[in-house]
């Protein structure tokens, strides 16, 4: 057993006895390793200052964590989802901002390799094998227009590159990114009856003239994924950065992927709550007066409510990890699209809950000295809160509802 899950017992697997590859084994290891001894420590702070995790991300790079996900044909492991969705969850037992760098990367390291350019497969293996790359996010935007899916316009420059210029929002990982992978719309390239056609991935250092990172994000939780805004002004991207071939992308399950992520990350920051208040408890908590115990972890009320949310983790974990091979079985045989998202929306459902529930709850387990602002214990329920927002929970209620009442099934979109 790992020093960080003791807390937690038997909850979930010791990633020894985790249903992965020795090699994907062996990175998992020595990601906790890294948690434990340099991670932890940087967690807090980070939080605090609500900036990018640099000396974290650069403490997990000699992991092998970055270069996990691509294929072995280009010289990573090949990893599974499952690989990539227990590190997600294991590193938001520690500091679910790093979590969410890390997922987006690894979303699009397995996406981007799926509709580039042939030529840009070994380009984009090779920065993230031998330059340690790691790619962040550019995509959301404050508005939309009737005539295009976006307002960020990638013009042909007349050379097979493209001019960008936009402005960009919920920029996860892009801030101290090598490099930044946005979407832009090609009006050149789209018609009336295929919009979509427009869409074209980019690839653009983070270094690129006309490049201007704002550091505006100030917000309640998730603070060190440094998620601010980001403006492209008459950015050069040359042929050889173009990341995708139009037509070809996004994949018809890139949204059940990432919305996997999301349970997991959420589900990682319940458990690493209940992790950090159950310590507390054996530790530092007083026992309730008329408990008539000697220790507060000997209190039947607050065992009975530590039992209950980690029942609701427990399940939470169970789900999204059925959701990881699920979406390895769906990438090797293109099978049912409404088999993957459904699981994938009942999965975010309950992880959703549980995860909130169990961060605002642990308090009540620790007792009114947990909430010295000494201890930090507020950020969980402030990263919960502000990753579950993400879009509505509700709407994954309405998809698996409409499709239990009505045998409909969900259309291939943005969220679901």
């Amino acid at each position: 057993m790992t020093e960080l899950l003791k807390p937690l017992g038997k909850l979930i697997p010791d990633p020894a006895d985790a249903a992965l590859t020795p090699d994907e084994r062996a990175v998992v290891l020595a990601v906790e390793a890294i948690l434990a001894t340099q991670i932890k420590a940087h967690a807090k702070r980070d939080d605090a200052a609500g900036r990018y995790p640099t000396g974290s991300i650069a403490a997990l790079k000699p992991s092998g964590l970055f270069q996990a996900s691509l294929p072995g044909t280009l010289g990573g492991l090949g990893a599974g989802h499952r690989f990539s969705l227990e590190v997600q969850l294991r590193l938001a037992m520690t500091d679910s901002s790093v979590a969410q760098v890390f997922k987006v990367h690894d979303e699009l390291v397995r996406e981007v390799l799926c509709y580039c350019p042939p030529f840009q497969r070994q380009r984009i293996a090779t920065q993230i094998l031998e330059q340690d790359a790691v790619l962040g996010l550019a995509v959301a935007e404050a508005g939309r227009t009737a005539q295009s899916p976006m307002q960020t316009e990638a013009r042909p420059d007349g050379r097979g590159g493209f001019i960008v210029d936009g402005v960009k929002i919920y920029t996860t990982g892009a801030a101290e990114a090598d490099v930044i992978a946005t979407w832009g719309f090609n009006a050149a390239a789209a018609t009336a009856e295929a919009p979509l056609l427009g869409m074209q991935m980019l690839l653009i250092p983070r270094d690129t003239p006309g490049v201007t990172i704002h550091r505006d994000w100030d917000v309640l939780g998730q603070r060190a994924t440094d998620s601010g805004s980001i403006t492209f002004n008459n950015v050069c991207c040359p042929a050889e950065w173009v990341g995708s071939v139009p037509g070809e992308g996004p994949l018809v399950h890139s949204s059940l992927r990432y919305q996997a992520g999301f349970a997991a990350v959420l589900t990682g920051i319940g458990l690493g709550a209940l992790a950090e208040a159950t310590e507390f408890v054996r530790t530092q908590s007083r026992p309730w007066a008329t408990a008539h115990v000697e220790r507060a972890c000997d209190d039947p009320m607050l065992q009975r409510t530590t039992g209950e949310l980690a029942a609701d983790l427990a399940a939470a974990y169970s789900l999204v990890m059925s959701t990881a091979d699920l979406l390895d079985t769906f990438e090797s045989a293109k099978g049912d699209r409404a088999a993957l998202a459904l699981p994938i929306s009942a999965a975010k459902s309950v992880a959703h809950r549980a995860s909130l529930r169990a961060c605002s709850e642990i308090h009540g387990l620790m007792g009114t000295r947990s909430v010295s602002s000494r201890f930090g214990f507020d950020r969980w329920w402030r990263n919960a809160r502000t990753l579950s927002l993400h879009d509505p929970v509700e709407y994954k209620h309405v998809e698996l509802g409409r499709h239990l009442l009505t045998a409909w099934d969900p259309e291939p979109g943005v969220y679901q």
